[in-house]
């Protein structure tokens, strides 16, 4: 019986010890628990609450308005239009290629647009929309609106899209926008949103950051789908800065017609050719440009919406060159425009004066060469006044000979030729003003005398720019300071405006003496009677213009020719012809105004350039009497700042 209790006893033992440790576990288990739940639900909540959110909500970026660009007086010249766009949402059409084989009997729908609609359905999910076509006109959203009942799935959206209202006159200045490349992608979201474009050229590109603004965003709440179900929050982001031009657009513009109008045809019973060439006007105080024009131009929307590949490749084959900034990139021998440069750089060396007479037959013997002036029976005798006047070769050989081509560079530089001027515009080309070092590391031949006597009228290696001619101009209009081109006037953000601070610019270390010499002369170009410009003179003696002509060969012309004589103009390809050229300032009394106009293969500087700048600065003063004060104040801002 003992024996039997203890038995018992111990069982019973054995039980309490497995179920006190069964009751152990499963406190230990359920405190575990307890202690997980309270981890995720109190200390992790703030976390997992924003992992919800993120499941929930979808964060989308909204490209901001790109600032526009305007002229000196506010009138717009870049600026952003609605963008109406066709697109489809898969799901909701029966059949995608039915849907787009009815669309296309309504708008036109290429091959190409059709092939990437259809990768587009196959890549996206069903609900999310597919762009179609987009740059829409109104009259094609009217039909699409129309029939949009019988063409399920198929909505018209709204969008913005960068717009040009005077697209050939300014599109060197402006430039283009255009998707980003692969180069371009950093990372920043912003760039990879379908409807962003960024700068590809012009000012466009240079102010690219501050035209573009910062993104905005939209909360959309989603389903587990990713399908949008409503819009929680948003955010309209910061638009691009408003950019104010020094340009002023009636000139601009005025410039460009005038460059582009060719007066009669080259060729009898052809009708005129199409002009090629450049024309910059400045401000010879503070080198505002008003006008820079490079002929013929292309319409910059073209990018915009997607180039075509025959557009693209005519206008690369194009012979005048239209997607080339003439104005900064072309570089032409100046001719006789150059001759002021070798004048005064005489009279600086003390190697020539005013009164320096040379007789010139209509050619000067040097060595076993003969070279020749443009008047065939020659000038007689002249001093350095008239010669700039006439426009005397035989006068300009010989100074050239007495100074040097280094001394001839050394000047041409004080006045901005051989070197860029810093211009906020891409491309802008250094021109050439040779000297002795230069020609022996570039081609390995020692420089010779004869090769002086051609720079001193302008042609062999030297070259400038239409840009550098103006600048020129005004340097030697305003009394021999060294003001630069610049473009923009100010940076608009909101309400508040960012002026581009005085500058008060150095002398160019020039003589009054020796700049008086050339005004002197480039006053009798145009209101002498013997000057090469008189015929092309401005009546109103108020607005009269002083100026120098220039004739520039882009061929050497042969001894046999000579003795034949010359071609007209009508027999000459228009590739061999010579540049025209002109430079000038206006009022002779107080200059304000300088310009340079180049027409390529367009003959004679004073038949062809000279009339060209004389409209060109005559209009620049009129339209100083209508319309004086450009746009300073933040009072004079239009009240709404975006298109």
């Amino acid at each position: 019986m003992p024996s039997l209790l203890h038995r018992d006893n111990a069982r019973s033992k054995l039980f309490t010890r497995r179920l006190a440790i069964l009751a152990g576990g499963q406190l230990t288990l359920f405190g575990l628990l307890i202690g997980r739940m309270y981890y995720l639900q109190v200390i992790e909540s703030e976390r997992y609450k924003v992992l919800a959110d993120e499941n929930r909500i979808n964060l989308r970026l909204l490209p901001p308005p790109r600032g526009r660009i305007i002229d000196r007086y506010g009138e717009p010249l870049a600026i952003n239009r609605l963008n109406y766009r066709i697109v489809v949402i898969p799901e909701q059409t029966g059949s995608v290629p039915m849907t787009l084989d009815v669309l296309s009997e309504i708008v036109p729908i290429g091959d190409n647009d059709r092939r990437r609609i259809l990768r587009e359905v196959a890549r996206k999910r069903r609900f999310l929309p597919v762009t179609v076509r987009d740059n829409l006109s109104w009259d094609e959203v009217s039909r699409v609106a129309v029939n949009t009942p019988d063409l399920p799935g198929v909505m018209i959206d709204v969008g913005s899209t960068r717009a040009y209202p005077y697209a050939a006159e300014l599109s060197h200045i402006l430039g283009y926008v255009a998707p980003p490349s692969e180069a371009d992608l950093t990372g920043d979201p912003l760039l990879e949103l379908p409807d962003f474009r960024v700068g590809r050229n012009g000012v466009e590109r240079i102010y690219d950051l501050a035209l573009r603004g910062r993104a905005g965003t939209s909360q959309i709440e989603v389903n587990a789908l990713g399908r949008p179900i409503r819009e929680l929050a948003r955010n309209e982001g910061e638009p691009g800065h408003d950019l104010v031009l020094t340009l002023d657009l009636n000139l601009q513009r005025f410039a460009a017609e005038r460059l582009a109008r060719e007066e009669k045809s080259v060729v009898p019973g052809l009708p005129p050719e199409e002009r090629s060439g450049a024309a910059v006007l400045i401000d010879v105080a503070n080198g505002d440009i008003l006008a820079l024009v490079s002929v013929p131009g292309y319409d910059p929307n073209e990018f915009n919406k997607g180039i075509s590949g025959p557009l693209w490749r005519s206008l690369l084959s194009n012979s005048r060159t239209p997607l080339t900034n003439k104005a900064i990139s072309g570089q032409y021998p100046p001719g006789s425009t150059f001759k002021m440069m070798v004048a005064m750089a005489a009279l600086e060396a003390g190697l020539a004066t005013p009164e320096l007479r040379v007789s010139c037959p209509g050619f000067l013997e040097f060595g076993d060469n003969k070279f020749h002036c443009w008047k065939k029976g020659g000038h007689g005798a002249l001093d350095m006044v008239e010669a700039i006047k006439q426009s005397c070769d035989v006068y300009f050989y010989e100074v050239a000979r007495r100074i040097g081509i280094d001394r001839i560079t050394q000047m041409s530089r004080r006045f901005g030729l051989g070197h860029t001027l810093g211009l906020d515009l891409p491309g802008e080309r250094a021109g050439l003003m040779p000297t002795r070092e230069w020609k022996l590391a570039t081609t390995g031949v020692t420089w010779q005398q004869g090769e002086s006597l051609v720079a001193g009228i302008g042609q062999g290696y030297v070259l400038a720019t239409p840009l550098q001619l103006a600048v020129m101009t005004a340097r030697i209009a305003n009394g021999g300071f060294a003001v630069t081109p610049h473009l923009t006037r100010d940076l608009i953000a909101g309400r508040r405006l960012a002026a581009r601070p005085a500058v008060s610019f150095p002398p160019v270390g020039v003589s009054q003496q020796a700049l008086a010499i050339a005004a002197r002369g480039m006053r009798g170009v145009v209101n002498d009677p013997r000057g090469t410009a008189y015929g092309a003179r401005i009546v109103d003696a108020t607005m009269a213009m002083a100026g120098k002509t220039g004739t520039s060969q882009v061929r050497r012309i042969t001894a046999e020719e000579r003795r034949v004589g010359l071609r007209k103009p009508s027999q000459v390809p228009w590739k061999e012809r010579d540049h025209a050229l002109f430079v000038g300032y206006a009022p002779v009394d107080n200059p304000r105004y300088a310009v340079a106009v180049v027409v390529e293969h367009g003959g004679g500087g004073s038949a062809v350039a000279a009339p060209v700048a004389r409209d060109i600065l005559r209009a620049a003063q009129l339209r100083e009497r209508e319309r004086p004060e450009p746009l300073l104040r933040v009072a004079e801002q239009p009240p709404d700042r975006r298109s």
